[in-house]
């Protein structure tokens, strides 16, 4: 088991393989379909500062954050695989969630040092492991806001680096 702590390093990302098991521990974005193409419009217009998050060594989990607690969400959604290969040129070295991506996004994960752990769909071991949660921008849209939360000890599988998938067979 891989321990990590946000930030994520070029060189910790780097050292990540296909089928690693990670541990992720410090504060992480959560994002999916709604609020992702609003952050990407933030890196366009130069805006993104105003979040108050560095994107540098960052981590997007692809979930809503509600009562219910936090679960993955499909990563291959047009509008969050979009956004892997943009966010991960703005910094974001890790993207969590679930399912296949395109072989272009694998590859632009390569290209940007950046790599996507599928983590599994077990929302009741997520919410124990949350410490703290805030909206970080665009509270108008719930629970699909983009947030930052607290974790210790999130678990997740390497899916994707280095241009390589945990799909191919």
């Amino acid at each position: 088991m891989i321990k990590l702590t946000t930030p994520i390093s070029e060189e910790e990302a780097s050292r990540l393989q296909v089928g690693d098991t990670v541990e992720i521990s410090g504060y992480i974005l959560c994002g999916r379909d709604a609020v992702l193409p609003k952050v990407l419009k933030m890196i366009e217009d130069g805006t993104v500062g105003k979040l108050g998050v560095d994107l540098r060594g960052q981590v997007i989990f692809h979930t809503a954050v509600s009562v219910a607690g936090v679960g993955p969400t499909s990563s291959n959604k047009l509008e969050i695989e979009s956004s892997i290969a943009p966010l991960s040129a703005a910094g974001v070295k890790m993207h969590l969630g679930k399912g296949e991506l395109h072989p272009e996004t694998v590859a632009s994960l390569d290209k940007y040092n950046a790599v996507y752990a599928v983590i599994p769909p077990v929302t009741a071991l997520l919410g124990a492991k949350t410490s703290e949660q805030k909206v970080v921008a665009f509270e108008e849209l719930g629970m699909e806001a983009l947030h930052l939360i607290k974790v210790d000890r999130y678990p997740a599988i390497i899916g994707a680096a280095h241009g390589r998938s945990i799909y191919e067979e």
